[in-house]
């Protein structure tokens, strides 16, 4: 299928580019793309909870009241979790949330995230996103000239671009990254995607 080249300010250059079907026409896999945003999220997880258990309580062994005759039921010592202040059951241990996920499926989620993209024509492809200057603005004079300012924009540049990245660091809601590093979570979350011409190339010779 054909897509239209933008410049950075936001109209045409009279250029079409062709984008493969295999890449961004295809059927998309719901449960693919379910797997890799929920790997993404899990692998960033600290996992560093943890709740201290009855023998990791401080405070004393001593029986606290005799077995039997208090009408009440029996007790051991101070740190037994039905006491305020003793210890939990159960509760949190530290552990790794990550999890395998085979290449294929993450090959297959971002192929199906790029492609949802392209039919609700949330992708814009745009033929140079290099910037002389670090400057916000930049970003913000970009954004302004496709009428995007309030959504969640991504920017995909072929290689990692200092000033591209650091330009739009501080805004909260658009995200920079290369077409080699690009994550399905980052294509679901982004309400646009802004992507450099060069970088269909690396795209494909990863995708296809």
């Amino acid at each position: 299928m054909k897509a239209s080249v933008y410049n950075k300010d936001g109209k045409e250059t009279g250029k079409d580019i062709e984008l493969k079907d295999s890449i961004f026409g295809i059927e998309p896999n719901d449960h693919a793309i379910y797997l890799d945003c929920k790997q993404h999220m899990a692998n960033k997880r600290q996992g560093t909870h943890k709740s201290k258990e009855r023998s990791e309580v401080a405070g004393s062994t001593r029986k606290i009241k005799r077995q039997k005759g208090t009408g009440t039921a029996r007790a051991g010592d101070i740190k037994n979790p039905l006491f305020r202040g003793g210890g939990r059951v159960f509760g949190p241990e530290p552990r790794d949330y990550s999890f395998k996920l085979n290449k294929k499926v993450k090959r297959l989620a971002r192929k199906s995230a790029l492609s949802y993209k392209l039919k609700e024509s949330g992708i814009i492809i745009i033929d140079n996103l290099q910037f002389e200057e670090i400057k916000t603005k930049n970003v913000v004079s970009l954004r302004s000239s496709f009428e995007i300012s309030d959504k969640k924009l991504l920017l995909i540049v072929k290689d990692p671009n200092k000033n591209v990245y650091l330009s739009s660091r501080n805004l909260g809601n658009v995200k920079t990254v290369s077409a080699s590093n690009l994550a399905t979570y980052d294509i679901v979350w982004a309400s646009k995607i802004m992507l450099e011409q060069e970088a269909i190339d690396v795209l494909e010779q990863i995708l296809d």
